[in-house]
């Protein structure tokens, strides 16, 4: 795709990792090309971690059943499509995936519409994640992937999500069988440093923040962030996958996307103003009127670094049996859903330079 088309969005309920039935449904009926789909988000029942398979298994799953529909082997479809799997549906929180399509160009349309663009960056060595290579290369995938996408004011950007690799054991003894260290040697922390990285990338190039970011500042300075960044680490990749969602002149799509930044976990006034942006005000939304015109809310959460909320304690990051991204996402998974009115969405643990600490960006994508 080069330059805004319009662009369907479906939701479609999983019964588990594996399970493309709703997927294959939809192709059968009509409502959707295989050659169409851009990308597919996905929430999975998992638990989020380094060794959350539940990731890599949903797109094996996806593959296989999309490779006869259109014509290639599993991974060529891989290469095709923008998978991008987040681990972990706590508390309310119900596995789903999110399918971003081309659709047929309508008539012209008033103002700006979805846009998406897609882009990736080559693979990572160990010892890449974490620090300057990963940061450079995603800014130039953000930037590759606006441009795809008919975007050229950042200010239309309004969601960017990125899947991104980890460390292993594996990885990072090869690393060190070369003579190189790594950010850490702890493979879940890691995971937050793919993601800090990444974020800090995606703040790079849509200028908000001023120059290349140090090594030593990923989490660490936490007055640098992006607004709109959302990064999901997992095992089955090297290299991060960037997705840009915004609007642009030019498509045609029924669907528009606006987004707020929670300040922390129970900003309900971000909530509130996400769906604003989108053309619902707070009490349509209690009275669900929004029903039928909301695809999907796609958000960030984190337990906040300093061990409170507002000025109390939380004890999220000292719980040895939870780790502290389940219990965020399942508090702003309560949170959002009690105003989307489904536990149906995407939440996303690990907010690390996406949003505020503690806090993160919250996007609605509905009908326009």
């Amino acid at each position: 795709m080069t330059g805004p088309t319009s662009i369907a969005v479906f939701r479609i309920a999983t019964s588990g990792p594996g399970d493309a039935s709703g997927l294959l449904a939809l192709i059968d009926a009509g409502a959707l090309a295989p050659a169409d789909i851009l990308a597919v988000f996905g929430k999975t029942e998992g638990n989020g971690g380094v060794n959350d398979f539940t990731r890599e298994f949903a797109v094996s799953a996806l593959c296989a059943a999309l490779a006869p529909r259109l014509g290639l082997d599993a991974a060529a479809v891989e290469h095709r499509i923008a998978f991008v799997m987040s681990g972990g549906t706590e508390g309310v929180l119900s596995p789903h995936l999110t399918i971003f399509a081309r659709a047929p160009s309508g008539a012209p349309v008033e103002g700006k519409r979805l846009s998406v663009g897609i882009a990736q960056t080559r693979d990572f060595l160990p010892e890449e994640i974490g620090r300057a290579a990963q940061i450079t290369e995603t800014a130039a995938a953000v930037k590759a992937a606006m441009a795809e996408a008919g975007i050229d004011d950042p200010a239309d950007v309004h969601f960017v999500q990125v899947k991104c690799p980890l460390l292993t054991s594996a990885r990072i003894g090869a690393a060190r069988a070369r003579g190189e260290s790594v950010a850490t040697l702890s493979t879940y922390t890691s995971m937050a440093y793919s993601r800090g990285a990444s974020s800090l990338g995606i703040a790079l190039a849509l200028g908000e923040i001023a120059a290349m970011p140090a090594d030593s500042d990923v989490l660490r300075d936490w007055s640098l962030y992006s607004r709109v960044a959302s990064a999901s680490s997992g095992v089955e990749l090297m290299h991060n996958v960037v997705v840009v969602l915004g609007n642009a002149a030019g498509s045609s799509s029924p669907y528009v996307i606006g987004h707020a930044v929670m300040k922390d976990a129970i900003d309900l006034a971000a909530v509130a103003e996400a769906f604003a942006s989108v053309g619902f005000d707070f009490p349509a939304i209690v009275a669900g009127e929004m029903a039928g015109r909301v695809v999907n809310v796609f958000a960030k959460a984190e337990a906040s670094p300093d061990g409170t909320v507002r000025g109390d304690r939380h004890t999220m990051l000292e719980d040895t049996d939870i780790s502290s991204t389940r219990h965020a996402r399942a508090a702003v998974g309560g949170l959002v859903a009690g105003a989307a009115g489904t536990g149906a969405i995407y939440i996303s643990g690990g907010a690390e330079h996406q949003g505020p600490p503690g806090g993160g960006p919250i996007a609605v994508i509905a009908k326009a």
